[in-house]
């Protein structure tokens, strides 16, 4: 089975709190299907779909099958149990077909900046962008090549290439990466290094001078 398949069994009894904890003991995962007329409630093989999260994102779209039924899908939140490393629910929309659709888009920047050379360090600032477009046409991420960025130049969201039945929502002036200097950054503690010593070496003049009198 692919990354992006996943296989759900129709929950239709033992719903609740006290339903969810006995689902979760049977090694499964409480999860439902929004989108159409009337929420779809399932359940997932934990273990599988542990494994699998790490290779999607809420823009991946995934073939969940539930029954002899096959459904497009987007995951659009989970509760985890961070301290257990537990996942309790998940909530998944349903895309249909020919409709545009909305949702975010991860960034994946690409290339060693020009200013890397002359001592800058790459920050990402922006992790995704909303985006408009068919299911179809949807990417999984959006590549960013940084390779021409010099010290002190940024990047925004208005240039990042079209892409082809794509929109993307965010407003244009974000700033996605940009190349900051690092040795402004190790330069302005040494001057407050010098201003410390100046106020010591005066206050040192000064115990002298009470002493004297």
């Amino acid at each position: 089975m692919k990354e992006t398949e996943l296989t759900g069994i129709l929950r239709t009894e033992d719903f609740g709190s006290a339903g969810s904890r006995r689902v979760l003991a049977s090694g499964r995962i409480p999860a439902v299907i929004y989108g159409k007329k009337e929420p779809v409630h399932i359940t997932l093989d934990s273990i599988e779909f542990h494994n699998k999260i790490r290779h999607f994102s809420e823009s991946t779209l995934l073939e969940m099958k539930v029954g002899t039924k096959k459904h497009s899908v987007l995951m659009k939140a989970y509760q985890e149990n961070v301290l257990r490393g537990e996942i309790y629910h998940v909530d998944f929309f349903e895309v249909t077909k020919g409709t545009a659709l909305r949702t975010n888009v991860p960034l994946i920047l690409e290339g060693n900046p020009e200013g890397a050379r002359f001592g800058g360090v790459l920050e990402q600032v922006a992790f995704e962008v909303e985006v408009e477009s068919l299911p179809k046409d949807l990417p999984r991420h959006i590549v960013v090549d940084v390779s021409a960025l010099g010290l002190n130049e940024s990047i925004s969201v208005e240039e990042i290439p079209s892409i082809a039945g794509v929109t993307i929502l965010t407003p244009g002036d974000y700033t996605v990466a940009s190349v900051r200097s690092v040795r402004e950054e190790v330069e302005e503690p040494a001057e407050d290094e010098d201003i410390l010593e100046a106020v010591s070496d005066d206050e040192d003049s000064g115990v002298a001078t009470d002493e004297s009198e």
